[in-house]
């Protein structure tokens, strides 16, 4: 069975950091594009970041460039989202999803499979 599974999650105070954790179960990360994405309460998704499966591309969104990193474990089949200076506005459901297609120069406009989220507070 093929399984995406996000950890790291948390209540951290503004300004401070977090790392989520994307990990693959059933299948090699190596060869998908990931995305990141999140979802606060009362809004729509939104796209955070993506990486393609060959490293070559990676995307963030606007709200977070310069504060958010996405980054592989090849070995560990793993992908992070290092998240620093976190602000109240950055709390939502955070997910990771995996899709095999190839998309030059831009994220998946659908991925094949999603983790089940992991909950970031940020909060004084």
């Amino acid at each position: 069975q093929l399984q995406l599974v996000e950890s790291g999650g948390g209540l951290v105070q503004p300004g401070g950091s977090l790392r989520l954790s994307c990990a693959g179960s059933g299948f090699s990360l190596e060869h998908y594009a990931i995305g990141w994405f999140r979802q606060a309460p009362g809004k729509e998704r939104e796209g955070v970041s993506c990486t393609h499966s060959s490293g070559d591309y990676i995307n963030y969104a606007d709200s977070v460039k310069g504060r958010f990193t996405i980054s592989r474990d090849i070995a560990k089949n793993t992908v992070y989202l290092q998240m620093n200076s976190l602000k109240p506005e950055d709390t939502a459901i955070y997910y990771c999803a995996a899709d095999e297609s190839t998309w030059p120069g831009s994220c998946p406009p659908e991925y094949d499979y999603w983790g089940q989220g992991t909950q970031v507070t940020v909060s004084s």
